[in-house]
């Protein structure tokens, strides 16, 4: 079967440390931290009080929501999720036909919690007797299709119009799925990406699992530390990325900007044996993942210039580095760059993968490695593998052209992406 090159045409981002592209470039090349002291939590009693969270104003929900829309709507996921979808579009050069269905184009765009605020506030309203008062909005604003069919309006989407959910590694997952639906030729274009919401119902569990650091509540900025060794748990965050999908074809015929070209990926699960469990990762479904996605890329291991790894600041971090290591066969100098951005985000959940893809696109586009914040000194058990000269502590150009994106969920599932310059 031929298979259909595709491409990155379009990208949007709603981030804790910048809502929208150029804004969020920016933050990328300063190193630019968005994480942030919350009061409610403090006043909620969390051990962690700080997080990464969009800051999205009034100016920006009236560019995509109309005064309708924006009535009794509670939903952050789906706001994160259609700022930065529709700004993928929009960048990608695409218009919007008010009266006609665009049958070659689609959506894949990933949940973990949606409408968590919304669900709250049915639940107070149901348990006072008052379930007429919900509105009519309530179940597409907390139904987990909930993002991709806001968009799917928006745009006029006809093609897959849906929603994946793999908890962290949703985001990277969407992208893969959608890239294949235009590889073997079942749709032109594909908005890809996730959403997640964030705030005390959502980050409340991790924070009673013990696994967020409680001693930065006066220093956010400081608190999320991938690969450092006194790394002391992940900061939650939340948010959305897009990345629109393209066919080579359609994207030339358009006169389109490519970012990036999408090689191929691969996603598995560990299936919670071999060390894997719910919260840990079988290390031998992550090498193999990132072993057929190399191959499924057409590439040598020996290629991949810059990995942009999941790397969350927990104790697995060396895992990661180990795993990496023993899957491409490189160690030491030879290593491939690596950098995490939960430094400057926290972790994302369902919208990390997402996220980060976004911003390994702009450093391919952009030539450059955005730098490991809050990296003083690494890990020993990291330096084993690796040598220190591969992981960038400030921006650093770089000429590359192959770089692997992966993320690994709980639930023991995997996802790894190859992408290359154009």
């Amino acid at each position: 079967m031929s298979k259909t090159r595709v491409v990155v045409t379009g990208l949007g981002v709603c981030a804790p440390n910048g809502v929208g592209i150029n804004a969020f470039t920016e933050a990328l090349m300063q190193g630019k931290s968005g994480i942030r002291f919350f009061s409610e939590l403090e006043k909620l009693k969390f051990s962690c009080q700080i997080g990464g969270m969009p800051l999205i104003s009034e100016t920006i929900k009236s560019n995509y929501f109309t005064p309708l829309q924006l009535r009794n709507f509670n939903s952050a996921g789906i706001l994160y999720g259609v700022v930065a979808g529709v700004e993928a579009w929009q960048d990608a050069g695409l218009p919007i036909d008010e009266e006609t269905c665009d049958f070659d184009s689609g959506t894949i765009f990933g949940v973990g919690s949606l409408g968590v605020d919304k669900y709250r506030e049915s639940i107070y309203k149901i348990d006072e007797g008052n379930t007429r008062r919900l509105g009519s909005t309530s179940v597409q604003q907390t139904m987990s299709s909930g993002v991709s069919a806001y968009l799917g309006g928006m745009l006029g989407l006809g093609n897959l119009v849906t929603s994946n959910s793999a908890a962290c590694t949703t985001g990277t997952e969407a992208i893969l799925m959608a890239y294949e639906r235009i590889k073997y030729g079942k749709a032109k274009r594909m908005l890809a990406g996730s959403s997640s919401d964030g705030g005390p119902y959502v980050w409340g569990g991790f924070d009673a699992l013990r696994i967020l650091p409680s001693k930065y509540n006066d220093q956010p900025t400081q608190a999320s530390r991938p690969m450092a060794a006194d790394a002391a748990g992940f900061v939650p965050g939340c948010g959305a990325g897009a990345l629109m999908l393209e066919s080579l074809e359609s994207a030339q015929e358009r006169g389109a900007t490519i970012y990036a070209e999408i090689l191929g990926g691969s996603s598995n699960s560990g299936g919670q044996r071999n060390e894997g469990s719910m919260t840990a990762p079988n290390p031998i479904a992550v090498r193999r993942c990132i072993e057929d996605a190399v191959s499924d890329a057409g590439i040598e291991a020996s290629a991949i210039d810059v990995i942009n790894g999941h790397l969350t600041a927990t104790t697995k971090d060396g895992l990661e580095i180990e795993n990496w290591s023993e899957a491409l066969g490189r160690s030491g100098v030879d290593f491939p760059y690596i950098n995490s951005l939960k430094g400057m985000t926290g972790h994302c959940l369902a919208a990390s993968g997402s996220i980060e893809s976004v911003a390994s696109v702009l450093e391919l586009k952009q030539q450059f490695l955005f730098p490991n914040v809050n990296l003083n000194d690494v890990h020993p058990e990291i330096l084993k593998h690796i040598s220190e000269s591969r992981i960038p502590k400030k921006k650093t150009p770089l000429a590359f052209n192959y770089l692997a994106k992966a993320s690994f969920g709980f639930g023991d599932v995997n996802c790894c992406l190859i992408f290359k310059s154009f």
